[in-house]
């Protein structure tokens, strides 16, 4: 038997999982009774999935999307949060509990105790290894302070089986959590997971396949008529422009294989491979696997999210989504699948001005927290940094080697600087925002501050966490590397959509705002599972009416 890895990125549309389902079917099983637990929990989180794009395109889903759309629809959800990032934003899917609680505040943070010499921290990394740094490091689950769905199923019932898979080592962590079955992340070479981990031969036979996939070249791929009004050349410098690419590659790119739909077919793939050979959802008890998707935010980065480039990708996760539905039915398994977004993204703001967004713009270096800690320095007369982090649309650090005097003399001289700044929307202090109340209510009337609230952990969190202003893109200079991002608190960045769906479920759509901290308690009640103290932010959703559980 052949597992459905062996043919990634045959067709057109880089991959069609469904070539085999014939080989690897197993007869139907019964329609399992309504009230009965689905015997495999599949959760997938498409990275940069804004419920902008999705309602942009949903007319003309013909694939798995369309298959979730006769299920639960939830267009507007939120990863209520302010730090719309990719780590974050995973770490409240299957968790329930958002970044003030799970300490996933950023991708990156600033530890000026951390044991080496680079204090920058990267969210799923262990700091202490020795000899690592914050580019080169060893992925641990350490960072995460709470439990994922699947841990505590396991700890319920030890026949519970955890899966996580994905394109980012992050999204796979902060989903699968701290006690998985099998971890499985695409390390830029290959799928690998932590060191000392037997090798399952489906992952064998996927990096196999992918590697064989890099090596061709690949032509551009097929554009549909309803792409044809995104196809228009941005001009970024004389020799780089993005909106018309069709994901032609050069054998042995690495790089574009990445950033294409081929990346997301592998992906799928491999969790498809998962499902069949470890035979989840066919044990005494349920199964969990979730799937992390990453090419539509490489996409988004590197070509922005309204060009050719983003619209044929959509085009084609869509596909790939609908094969890999078919493959499991095949299995004859009673799986339920929730899909969302770990955060939104904005477009470059070219082609925001282009489309009649004259506030669009990129950020003035002189907001980064080295240049303005350099002007503060030298009007205090202070010798060394005094600020670190990035562009802000987050967290700024001061110095701990500062003295008191020193310390409240650079923050307030911070605050009226970057209050100055016209770019700049607020800025709040870690006091401010440790004394701030619990946000409360629909996550789309949250205030600047209650969404910041939500991101903060004061361990780890900045001493000031600033907000630009709405469609001003922390990337100065699109000419090399990332042309476009995300990581602010507007909803752009923050609404996602989430999706339920299982054989049988009633077609249902509702337009109010929820919190993608309410998939894991949701899931929990499905399957029976109690949940321990301590209490979760998110709240179980009744998906027929689309309100709290009673």
């Amino acid at each position: 038997m052949k597992s459905p890895i062996s043919i990634i990125g045959s067709s057109i549309f880089a991959s069609s999982i469904l070539a085999l389902a014939a080989a690897i079917a197993t007869p139907a099983a019964a329609q399992t009774a309504a009230a009965a637990p689905p015997k495999l929990i599949v959760v997938i989180s498409v990275d940069q999935f804004s419920a902008d794009l999705f309602s942009e395109y949903r007319s003309h889903f013909t694939g798995g999307f369309a298959r979730l759309l006769g299920g639960t629809v939830f267009p507007s959800g939120y990863q209520s949060h302010a730090a719309t990032e990719t780590c974050p934003g995973h770490s409240t899917i299957l968790t329930g509990f958002r970044p003030e609680h799970t300490g996933i505040i950023a991708n990156n943070w600033v530890d000026q105790k951390a044991p080496r010499t680079d204090k920058v921290v990267y969210c799923a990394e262990d700091e202490t290894v020795p000899g690592s740094n914050s580019g080169n490091y060893t992925v641990s689950d350490k960072h995460l302070l709470v439990p994922t769905l699947g841990e505590r199923m396991k700890a319920a019932n030890p026949a519970n089986r955890v899966v996580s898979v994905a394109g980012k080592d992050r999204a796979a962590v902060m989903m699968g959590g701290h006690r998985v079955d099998e971890l499985w992340w695409w390390d830029g070479k290959a799928f690998v997971s932590y060191a000392g981990r037997a090798v399952p031969p489906v992952v064998t036979r996927a990096n196999a396949a992918v590697a064989a996939r890099i090596a061709e070249p690949q032509p551009a791929l097929e554009e549909p008529d309803w792409c044809a009004s995104h196809d228009k050349a941005i001009p970024l410098s004389a020799d780089k422009n993005v909106g018309t690419g069709k994901f032609e590659r050069e054998a042995g790119s690495v790089s574009k294989f990445r950033a294409s739909p081929a990346f997301d077919a592998a992906v799928l793939a491999l969790g498809a491979g998962m499902v069949q050979d470890m035979k989840l959802g066919q044990g005494p008890a349920t199964d969990i696997i979730s799937i992390g998707a990453s090419a539509t935010d490489y996409i988004g980065h590197t070509y922005g999210t309204e060009g050719a480039e983003m619209c044929i990708q959509v085009a084609n996760l869509d596909r790939s989504l609908g094969s890999f539905f078919d493959v499991l039915d095949q299995t004859g398994v009673d799986y339920e699948v929730v899909l969302t977004a770990d955060h939104g993204g904005n477009d470059l703001p070219e082609r925001e001005r282009d489309n009649g967004l004259p506030e669009a713009q990129r950020a003035d270096v002189a907001l980064a927290p080295a240049n303005m800690g350099r002007q503060i320095a030298a009007k205090l007369g202070i010798a060394g940094p005094v600020l670190f982090g990035d562009i802000p649309n987050g967290d700024v650090w001061l110095s701990t080697a500062l003295t008191t005097a020193q310390r409240k003399a650079v923050q307030a001289e911070a605050i009226t600087r970057y209050k100055a700044m016209p770019q700049v929307a607020v800025v709040f202090t870690a006091a401010q925002l440790a004394a701030a109340p619990e946000p409360k209510g629909p996550p789309e009337n949250w205030t600047l501050l209650e969404k910041a609230k939500a991101s903060f952990n004061p361990a780890r969190s900045g001493d000031l966490v600033i907000f630009l202003k709405p469609r001003v893109t922390p990337i100065p200079d699109p000419t090399h590397g990332y042309v476009a991002t995300h990581g602010s608190p507007y909803n752009y960045d923050r609404r996602v959509p989430i999706l339920f769906w299982r054989k049988g479920m009633a077609p249902s759509e509702h337009a109010r705002g929820i919190e993608t901290v309410d998939i894991m308690p949701t899931l929990a009640a499905q399957i029976g599972l109690p949940l321990a103290a301590p209490k979760i932010d998110g709240k179980c959703l009744d998906l027929a009416t689309g309100e709290p559980c009673r």
